[in-house]
């Protein structure tokens, strides 16, 4: 045992870590017994089985959140760090991992194509795969990973672990099909038993002011996906105020940009988590809050001042200010305003939509209209956290099992 942190915990009968505070509902109590008792390979295992993703989210989960932040020790402001101990179990654990193996035939000879090959893809393929079935995974990009791959920075989260998962899978003799976006999902649909859509949130969203055509404008998503196809100015002006503006934000600070994050409410309203806010302040970004882009000009941008008003049922609004307009020069501008999943598969599917145009799922993930095509991660979520993607995707796992036997 190389963390003392372990004798802390109190191994908790109901562990509020686990089950309130972790998406996935992570074993902490009968993992952290092993650890303190030196059996990593059994932790380690039971940490994989259940989030094959668990050497990837204990590093990019917001931690502080989730498990740390549910401890039962918070009374005494002292939580236990789970999330080191599970770094250290579950990366240890996966390295050393040679081969998948099959642990059931509940899912023998189902054949469930999964469409995506990011976190949904990967976690679902790995629990379907030891049920027995018979797995194929599409997805557009040459390589496995989705965000972990191409959106998350590197300094963030290391390829090779996404690269160890990859490995695993093909060495098991899943079927993946790259550069392929799937156009025909009735097609896919007949020939498999099952089919899982867990695309991204991978349609940025745009400002709609004048002047956004401008070339210093950037989407977030795109420079993310390749940061050296993008090359950036002395001064960048990130809009934003979530994990994929953090992103963006300390990417170009580290690329040596003197860069700068505007967003229209104050950093309590931010949606990113106060982890990666703090990291960006970390790397050199600065802030400038209720700031709001009304028009891109040549050279920069003009903003108008903003403030939080509560309407008359308290709902939190942000008002902008006229006759505030300032201009603030900049050499690029990066949007990270909003992201969506692209719902073009659906089409002419028979698929139901709710008033919000998003695809109608019941309980279990099932699409409605659609008798053997599920849903998972972003394209039911929206853009949430990697865990959270996970957990649907396990939900769907589940189900499988259930409802192909």
């Amino acid at each position: 045992m190389k963390n003392n942190e372990a004798l802390r915990c109190l191994l908790c009968k109901k562990p509020k870590c686990a089950l309130q505070g972790c998406p996935v509902h992570t074993p902490v109590p009968e993992a952290m017994a092993l650890y303190r008792e030196d059996k990593l390979d059994q932790a380690g295992e039971i940490l994989f089985r259940n989030n094959p993703l668990s050497a990837i989210t204990s590093r990019i989960c917001d931690w502080k959140h989730f498990c740390y932040g549910n401890c039962v020790l918070n009374v005494k402001q002292a939580p236990v760090k789970w999330y080191e101990i599970e770094q250290e179990i579950s990366s240890r654990y996966l390295l050393q991992l040679r081969k998948l193996e099959r642990e059931s035939d509940e899912l023998r000879n189902k054949h469930i194509t999964l469409v995506g090959a990011g976190p949904v893809g990967i976690a679902s393929a790995i629990w379907l795969y030891k049920a027995g079935a018979l797995v194929t995974l599409i997805d557009a990009a040459p390589r496995m990973g989705g965000v972990l791959r191409y959106g998350i920075p590197s300094f963030r989260l290391e390829r090779k672990w996404v690269d160890k998962l990859e490995s695993l899978l093909i060495g098991a003799g899943v079927m993946f099909v790259p550069d392929t976006r799937v156009e025909d999902l009735q097609k896919i649909s007949r020939n498999a038993d099952a089919v899982l859509i867990g695309t991204g949130a991978e349609i940025p969203a745009n400002l709609h002011i004048p002047g956004e055509d401008n070339p210093m404008v950037i989407q977030a998503l795109h420079m993310l996906k390749d940061p050296g196809r993008y090359p950036l100015g002395k001064k960048v002006i990130v809009i934003g105020g979530g994990n994929v503006a953090m992103d963006a934000c300390r990417t170009a600070a580290r690329n040596g940009s003197e860069t700068w994050v505007y967003y229209r409410k104050t950093f309590e309203n931010m949606p990113a988590s106060a982890l990666e806010v703090e990291d960006a302040k970390n790397d050199g970004v600065q802030f400038r809050t209720f700031q709001a882009p009304v028009e891109v000009k040549d050279g920069g941008v003009v903003f108008r001042d903003c403030e939080n008003v509560l309407d008359e049922s308290g709902k939190l609004l942000t008002r902008i200010l006229d006759g505030t307009d300032h201009f603030v020069e900049c050499d690029n501008l990066i949007l990270a305003i909003s992201e969506k999943p692209d719902f073009h598969i659906l089409e002419n599917s028979g698929a139901r939509f709710n008033r919000w145009g998003w695809p109608e799922v019941g309980e279990d993930y099932r699409i409605s209209g659609l008798g053997n095509v599920y849903a998972a991660g972003d394209f039911v979520l929206g853009p949430k956290t990697v865990v959270d993607a996970v957990a649907t995707a396990k939900t769907v796992s589940d189900a499988l099992k259930n409802n192909l036997k």
